[in-house]
């Protein structure tokens, strides 16, 4: 069997080659698509094989520079991918408003059709009507407007998050309770003071460790303000033309037009989602702030409510002392480099693939180490781990597409990017390294498909996070967790100690949903009423959804990179959390590596990509359809708290 070959990504000279590969692949799709205008007679099937032929090279130009335009250590290359963003913004703009485009699609007769193609004619066909095509010239005119003013609109959202990175600076005495290893890494500059930022790496332990609570108090400030003020402006202007390109397609606001393609369905039907999911952990919630409040209370006896400057504080304590679990022994087992091998090993046994280190691999950073996936020692696809935190790189934790597979013509390569520390990893962080890794494997594994329209995470939007979801549960696994988290002289973490933390895993996650709702409510309303005061309407949804207090003169939806990329969907979590639960209880808790369920799974939920709704998928796996039952009984399983330990 031939294998294809990987992207040949440049050893340097990066401008150029992206420049020349971003050009070459518009020029193709543009080409393409004139001919599929030229007037020729054509078969359905040959208008839809040249329709993908376009469509592949318009995915090539849009993953990599919305690769680069994040990762790309160099500026110069950063700006050129901006710029290469928007030409191919442009030129898709262009095709989905293109009426002549849109006739030659429609004319077309179905009735000799595969079942794949006619999926895939059905689905372009509702883009082009989704997109305006048949609005008139003026209206068509004034969306190609909007849609090219929002890709400008979304970079700049997103470049002022990247860019923004804030820090204050202490005495080293006001570092009580910072794990060591932290502290070693953060000598005292010239000045005596130690600088901590707002990067994850710093951010993270210090608020769950620092005992200075006017420390962790004026770290929050800086955090939550990420994006001020510059952002709050350009949030106005993106939540108005969102709202302007659905009234103009004849819908009442943005929310009702985006549900319309995804599980949900409907504007009202997460309304609903969310009452229901916020009814639902009302009790848990509450629980859990209570019970934070309490030990807080032996700190400070005349506190009356939490914030996220001391939340994830007390949380530590009270994991510590009601469930026998310190965050700060916990690390000592998850050094990185044995935690990412870890989760090849283990993702390679669950799915029955290889993965296969390539030391020479060009890459556009010396962190970045690139693998290729074999699956029965035939190379299925490409993944590059770009997993530390550097200057102007994505702060946060994403997969990102570098090519689109397509069957037999080029191989599907992902990229996981995330922010992690290069020595000991919170256990938390292992949990999103799994997370994230489960976004790249469906990218790979859903990346045998004809058509590029049904590659890979390609399902619909609110489903995409519960394989990642699911894929979280293998780090809280004992048996799992054995294999690869040792400590500094090789001693796996003991059995007992996993059997605690997912005991104490069990308490704040009716305060980690209700967190997350209002994160939900934040990205729904705001979309759906466009209030003209973000920051009062952010503090009237954390009132009715969170648990957790507002903090004063904090402007959190600034630096809420996901209502540029997902909009008015952030609900898609808790959605997604409900079919994963369900998906889970699947497995076999005893063994986690089953193969018969684990390769049903792969095969019924990962390998198809897009090539089936979403629904049809989890029924295909589960043998009916999804249900919140799973999800209910998780939620509703109360911590059972230890005596404290004082």
């Amino acid at each position: 069997m031939t294998q294809l070959d990987a992207l040949a990504l440049p050893q340097d000279g990066w401008p150029d080659w992206l420049a020349g590969r971003v050009d070459d692949l518009l020029a193709t799709a543009q080409e393409l698509l004139g001919r599929l205008k030229d007037g020729s007679s054509r078969s359905a099937d040959e208008v839809l094989e040249l329709w993908n032929d376009a469509d592949i090279a318009l995915r090539g130009a849009s993953s990599v520079s919305s690769l680069l335009n994040e990762v790309h250590p160099e500026a110069e290359v950063r700006t050129l991918a901006e710029d290469r963003a928007q030409d191919v913004s442009r030129v898709a703009t262009d095709r989905d408003l293109d009426r002549e485009l849109f006739e030659v699609l429609d004319s077309t007769d179905p009735s000799g059709l595969d079942e794949q193609a006619v999926r895939l004619r059905e689905k372009v066909l509702r883009d082009f009507r989704r997109t305006g095509v048949d609005r008139s010239e003026g209206e068509r005119t004034r969306l190609r407007e909007i849609a090219e003013r929002l890709t400008v609109v979304d970079q700049d959202f997103a470049r002022n998050i990247r860019d923004d990175v804030r820090s204050i600076s202490l005495t080293p005495d006001r570092l009580v309770g910072v794990p060591q290893d932290w502290i070693d890494a953060h000598p005292p500059g010239d000045d005596g003071l130690v600088t901590v930022t707002t990067d994850y790496p710093d951010y993270l332990p210090f608020r769950a460790f620092a005992a200075d609570a006017a420390a962790r108090r004026e770290l929050a400030n800086a955090f939550l303000n990420l994006g001020w003020p510059v952002n709050d402006e350009i949030l106005h202007e993106m939540l108005d033309l969102r709202h302007e390109q659905a009234t103009l397609l004849g819908y009442p606001d943005w929310p009702s037009y985006d549900a319309e393609v995804k599980m949900v369905a409907s504007s009202q039907h997460i309304a609903d989602f969310i009452a229901k999911v916020a009814d639902a952990a009302a009790d848990a919630g509450r629980r859990d702030v209570d019970t934070l409040l309490e030990r807080r209370r032996q700190d400070e006896p005349d506190a009356t409510g939490m914030d996220a400057t001391c939340a994830g504080y007390y949380s530590e304590l009270v994991r510590r002392e009601h469930f026998d679990v310190d965050a700060q022994l916990t690390r000592q087992y998850f050094q990185f480099d044995r935690v990412r091998q870890g989760l090849l090993e283990v993702t390679g046994a669950l799915f029955d693939v290889e993965y296969v280190r390539i030391p020479d691999a060009s890459v556009w950073h010396e962190d970045v180490a690139a693998y290729d996936v074999l699956v029965d020692g035939v190379r299925k696809g490409r993944i590059y781990l770009d997993l530390h935190p550097r200057e102007n790189k994505f702060k946060h934790a994403a997969q990102f597409d570098l090519v689109a597979g397509v069957t037999d013509r080029q191989l599907p390569e992902g990229v996981l990017v995330c922010n992690f520390s290069r020595t000991l990893m919170e256990h938390s962080d292992v949990v999103t390294l799994f997370h994230e890794f489960g976004h790249l494997v469906h990218h790979v594994l859903g990346g045998d498909q004809h058509w590029a329209r049904f590659s890979g995470v390609a399902t619909e939007w609110d489903f995409v996070e519960a394989p990642s979801q699911m894929l979280e549960e293998w780090a809280w696994d004992a048996d799992i967790l054995r294999t690869f988290a040792t400590d500094a002289d090789g001693n796996p973490i003991p059995r007992e100690l996993v059997e605690r933390m997912r005991a104490a895993k069990e308490f704040g996650k009716g305060l980690f949903v209700r967190t997350q709702l209002f994160y939900t409510a934040v990205s729904y309303e705001f979309h759906r009423d466009r209030p003209a005061d973000l920051t009062a309407r952010l503090r009237e949804l954390q009132a009715k959804y969170d648990m957790l207090a507002y903090i004063d003169d904090t402007h959190f939806h600034a630096a809420f990179g996901h209502l540029a990329g997902y909009s008015s969907g952030y609900y898609t979590y808790m959605w997604s959390l409900v079919i994963a639960k369900d998906l889970f209880a699947q497995f076999d808790a005893a063994d986690l590596l089953q193969p018969e369920v684990a390769h049903r799974y792969r095969d019924k939920i990962l390998v198809p990509g897009g090539s089936r709704d979403a629904a049809d998928l989890v029924a295909a796996f589960l043998g009916r359809p999804f249900s919140f039952d799973a999800y209910a009984a998780w939620l509703d399983r109360e911590a059972t708290m230890r005596s404290s330990t004082g």
